[in-house]
C-alpha cells in the first residue's frame, strides 16, 4: 500500500513539475516561436540563393549553384533599380527625418492654436490604406501638372515617412527631463550649446529610430511608389514586374544580402549600447 501511494505521489508531482515548468518558460517559447515565425521566410529566400532552376521560375529546389552570388547584377535593370531604389530611400530618409525632427520638437515644446489638427493630420498618413493616399498624390501631381518619375516618388516617400519620424521623435522628446537643459543654461551654457551637448544626444535614439524606419519604408515601399512612378522603376517595382515573367536568383542574392546587413546592424548597435552600460557603470 505503501509503495503504491508513494507511486500516485510521483505521478501527479511530474504532471505538476511540468505544468509549472511551462508557465515559467511560456513567454520565452511564445517569443521564439514568433522569430522563428518571422526568420523562416528569410531563410527559404537564403536557401533558394543558391539555387539553379531549370526554368524561369525559382519556386523549386533543382540544384546547388553559386551563380547568382558571383554574378548579381547579371539581369537586365536589376542594379539600375536597386541603386535607384537605395538613392530615394537615403533622400527620403534625410528630407523626412529633418522635416521631422523639426515638427516634432515644435509639438512637444509649444503649445499654438492648430496642435492638435496638426497631430491629427500627422496620424492620418499611418491611418489610411496606403492606396488611398497614392491615389491622392498621383491626383495631385496630374491636377498640378508634374511629370511623373524620381522627383514625385521622393516626395510621396518623404510625406509617408514623415508621420513614422514624428512619432518616434516626439516620444522622446516629451520623456526628456527640462531640467537638465534648465541646468545647462545656468552653467552659461548658450542656446546652441544646450541645444548640440544636452537635447540633441538624448533625442538621438528617436531621431536614429525614425531614421532607420523611414529608410526601410522607403525602399520597401510598392502601392504609393507604383502611382506615382510614371516609367521609372525600382526594385520592389522591378521585383514585381518579374515575379510575372519568371523570378530570377538574382532577387533572392539581393534579399539575403540585404538581410545579412540589417541582422549586422541590430547586432553592432546591440553590442554599443551593452559596451556603453558596462563603461557607465564601471
Amino acid at each position: 500500500m505503501a509503495v503504491h501511494g508513494t507511486t500516485e505521489a510521483t505521478a501527479v508531482r511530474t504532471p505538476n513539475r511540468g505544468l509549472r515548468w511551462l508557465r515559467r518558460n511560456l513567454v520565452a517559447i511564445a517569443g521564439l516561436c514568433t522569430l522563428g515565425y518571422l526568420i523562416l521566410p528569410n531563410l527559404v529566400v537564403l536557401v533558394f540563393s543558391f539555387n539553379k532552376p531549370n526554368g524561369r521560375f525559382n519556386y523549386q529546389w533543382q540544384r546547388f549553384s553559386t551563380d547568382a552570388w558571383r554574378d548579381p547584377c547579371g539581369v537586365a535593370d536589376l542594379c539600375g533599380s536597386l541603386g535607384l531604389s537605395l538613392q530615394l530611400a537615403l533622400w527620403a530618409t534625410v528630407g523626412a527625418t529633418v522635416l521631422g525632427t523639426m515638427i516634432a520638437f515644435a509639438l512637444a515644446r509649444y503649445r499654438f492654436r492648430a496642435r492638435a489638427g496638426v497631430n491629427t493630420l500627422l496620424f492620418l498618413p499611418m491611418a489610411m490604406p496606403e492606396v488611398v493616399m497614392a491615389a491622392s498624390l498621383a491626383t495631385l501631381f496630374l491636377n498640378m501638372g508634374i511629370q511623373f518619375g524620381f522627383w514625385t516618388i521622393l516626395i510621396a516617400h518623404i510625406m509617408f515617412c514623415l508621420s513614422f519620424v514624428v512619432t518616434a521623435v516626439k516620444a522622446r522628446v516629451m520623456s526628456m527631463d527640462p531640467r537638465l537643459e534648465q541646468a545647462a543654461q545656468d552653467l552659461y551654457a548658450s542656446p546652441l550649446q544646450t541645444f548640440l551637448r544636452v537635447t540633441l544626444p538624448i533625442a538621438a535614439p528617436g531621431i536614429a529610430a525614425g531614421a532607420l524606419l523611414s529608410f526601410a519604408l522607403s525602399f520597401d515601399d510598392f502601392i504609393i511608389t507604383n502611382f506615382n512612378a510614371g516609367s521609372t522603376v525600382t526594385f520592389p517595382m522591378f521585383v514585381w514586374g518579374s515575379a510575372q515573367r519568371g523570378t530570377p536568383v538574382q532577387i533572392n542574392v539581393i534579399g539575403t544580402a540585404m538581410f545579412l546587413v540589417a541582422v549586422v546592424c541590430v547586432i553592432v548597435g546591440q553590442l554599443a549600447g551593452a559596451r556603453r552600460k558596462r563603461s557607465k557603470r564601471s
